[in-house]
Formats: C-alpha cells, structure tokens, sequence
C-alpha cells in the first residue's frame, strides 16, 4: 500500500467517525425532545380533576 492509499483510509476513518458523532448528538438530542414531552404528558395527567362523584 503506497502513503497515499494510507492517508486515503485514515481520511475515511477520520470522515466515518465525524458521521458517528453527529448521528449519535442527533440521537441525543431526540431522546433528550421525547423525555420532556413524556414528563410534560405525566404533570398533565396528575392535574385532571376526577369527574366521578366521591
């Protein structure tokens, strides 16, 4: 393999890992949206007032 089939993969590998973390931040930022719109449905859900006569 000559230096620039070499500079060539470390380019790739280099690219490959900047892909996995911008998915992976992506990925983050997803569950981060849905947590806080699981606990905005659950403080929703404690304030219904019961319609059932006690």
């Amino acid at each position: 393999m000559d230096v620039s089939g070499i500079a060539s993969v470390a380019t790739e590998m280099s690219q490959a890992r900047t892909v996995d973390a911008v998915q992976i931040a992506v990925l983050k930022k997803a569950l981060d949206i849905q947590a806080q719109g699981a606990m905005q449905l659950v403080e929703a859900a404690a304030q219904v007032i019961p319609n059932n006569p006690p």
